[in-house]
């Protein structure tokens, strides 16, 4: 630890340090765009977008972004720009990414799943009238809406076939035809191919690294519909030096005695998470770029693609979400491929459940580490050390370099807690956004004295530890008592015949809320509710003990793999409705 380190207040987390990770190190405050400069200037010849078998060097993508820079500028992007992207996993999104920030720009990412109403919502909230999208018409046909419904103005039209490597982009547009969108020629739509016809020459933009926006990531946050937390470059620049801090830290031995792993440049990053989505753009785009790693992308997650991906290329970093691994844990021939070529993983957007770490890790033999975050803090604020004691399994860990978190009263939001009391966790630091775009009065309620409120519940122990026990927004009320999902879930998903579950509070007119479990069996497993709650006896309280299962064969996820309590809310409230009504009808009708 260095002198810095020594000075500083008395965080618990410090004596429980990385012996090779300085908390106090000095981060660069920079903009993104250097995080690819750098890449192509150590690593041009490297591969650097691996695309479904087409690879694309570091410096090819470098002069690409180039080109599109210029392109954007041709076309009106300029300081503070807002410009949408509409696209799945493809070079696409990695070019226009770091053109639109060349150009001087903002990029606003957008999900390729929204429902109409969401797309009109973010369009107008950002207030962006250029959108870059694919030729396929499950994006354009939703984009050419957009056109006609909202202030959107132009499409830039990325065509599929150009991506693919010979002969797939021969065959794509004969096989696929019927999945190719017809599109008009009008000023209204830039074929991508234009957008980069031009000397590569890009106007040179001056950023300021902490005040200019470089991504508005839509989130709900804390509470309310979705809003745009402003992501500067600084923010995300530091964020992605942290995370690179952090992973070091596995392959550096104490004393600077080498390395454990193949080194800069020598990675190869599984990318199939979706990068529109903060974790992804983080800590696989960012980082990986930031490694001078090969980075292969795949367009969305399917389980068997994903296992002949890992074997073949011989992935070596794979950033995922817990579905992802334990569908692969859950695979019914796991033991036919080999994942040995795993080394580091980093798990994020929801809790790791411990038996899908531990039984993942006794698969591949890699290190599974659980981080923690969210949109407003680029997004990584806290992640486990490579090797973690056993008394610290369930926690997410110690903060990034650079990071305060701390816990503050629930009932005085000003108070901090010491450790072993429970409360709000508030994370301070560099990732930390500007605030929420355009919405001052939500702002003010979750950035407080300097701190990010989380809306989240945890407990900090005295190494500086922290256990996240629930959203405060999840939290049930039962009988008076707080219930949190997240303890109930971790006690089901200790019997061996589950594979996943999802705990909720539904309305209950005694109790006012009442515990409800949705639970989906391991292949060829049986097992009824009261056989579940003999199992939970004497691993969860009476008030905690869910009073309704309702076992599914699938359960509702995002895009990025999430398990997704909102929709099995939302069914919920939805069939109460319906019976409300039937009712109504039915006393009527007496």
């Amino acid at each position: 630890m260095g002198d810095a380190a020594r000075k500083l207040p008395d965080y618990p987390w410090l004596a429980s340090y990385p012996p090779t990770v300085d908390w106090a190190m000095p981060i660069p405050v920079r903009p993104l765009t250097e995080l690819l400069e750098g890449a192509v200037a150590r690593h041009g010849d490297r591969p650097c977008l691996n695309f479904l078998g087409k690879r694309t060097s570091y410096r090819d993508l470098g002069r690409l972004v180039d080109r599109a820079a210029r392109g954007f500028q041709a076309i009106g992007v300029g300081k503070g720009t807002r410009v949408g992207l509409f696209l799945p996993n493809t070079p696409y999104y990695v070019v226009a990414f770091f053109a639109i920030l060349k150009a001087g720009g903002t990029v606003v990412n957008f999900n390729p799943l929204y429902a109409e109403r969401e797309l009109v919502h973010q369009i107008g909230d950002s207030d962006i009238d250029l959108m870059v999208t694919l030729d396929l018409k499950l994006l354009y046909d939703k984009m050419a809406r957009m056109l006609a419904e909202t202030g959107l103005k132009r499409l830039v039209i990325c065509r599929m076939a150009e991506i693919l490597p010979f002969p797939k982009n021969w065959l794509f547009p004969i096989a696929k035809k019927a999945e190719i969108a017809a599109i008009p020629r009008d000023d209204r739509h830039i074929p991508f191919a234009r957008l980069i016809a031009n000397d590569g020459r890009p106007t040179p933009v001056a950023i300021d690294a902490r005040e200019d926006v470089a991504v508005l990531q839509y989130t709900g946050g804390t509470t309310g519909v979705p809003k745009g937390a402003m992501l500067t470059h600084a923010n995300l620049y530091a964020n992605t030096i942290q995370c690179a801090t952090w992973y070091a830290a596995k392959e550096r031995k104490p004393g600077g005695g080498g390395t454990d792993g193949p080194g800069d440049g020598q990675e190869r990053m599984l990318g199939v998470l979706p990068l529109f989505h903060v974790f992804a753009m983080t800590a696989v785009m960012n980082f990986g770029l930031h490694l001078g790693a090969e980075i292969v992308l795949l367009p969305r997650f399917e389980l068997e693609q994903v296992m002949r991906t890992l074997q073949k290329e011989r992935i070596t970093l794979f950033p995922a979400v817990p579905t992802i691994y334990t569908a692969i844990n859950h695979h019914k021939q796991l033991g036919s491929f080999d994942l040995s070529s795993i080394r580091f993983c980093m798990s994020g957007g929801a809790p790791l459940p411990l038996e899908v770490k531990e039984a993942f890790e006794r698969t591949t033999g890699c290190t599974l580490v659980e981080g923690y975050g969210l949109s407003e803090c680029s997004p990584v604020a806290t992640v486990n050390p490579a090797v973690l004691h056993s008394d610290k399994r369930g926690s997410i860990g110690l903060p990034l370099p650079g990071t305060i978190v701390e816990i503050v009263s629930l009932e005085e939001p000003r108070r901090v807690l010491a450790p072993g009391e429970k409360g709000e966790v508030c994370i301070r630091g560099p990732q930390v956004m500007k605030g929420y775009w355009r919405r001052p009065a939500e702002t003010a309620q979750t950035l407080i004295d300097g701190r990010l409120h989380t809306g989240d519940v945890g407990v900090m122990d005295e190494d500086g530890y922290t256990t996240i026990v629930d959203r405060i927004k999840d939290m049930i009320l039962c009988s008076g008592f707080n219930v949190y999902p997240r303890n109930v879930e971790e006690a089901i998903y200790l019997h061996p015949a589950v594979a996943e579950c999802v705990v909720a509070g539904v309305p209950d007119e005694y109790r006012g809320q009442t515990v409800k479990a949705y639970v989906r069996l391991d292949d060829g497993q049986t097992l009824t509710a009261g056989e579940l709650t003999a199992f939970l006896k004497d691993k969860l309280s009476p008030i905690e003990m869910p009073k309704v299962v309702e076992f599914r064969q699938e359960l509702p996820k995002t895009m990025i793999g999430k398990l997704s309590r909102k929709a099995l809310l939302d069914e919920e409230q939805g069939k109460r409705a319906q019976a409300a009504q039937a009712a109504d009808a039915k006393g009527g009708a007496a």
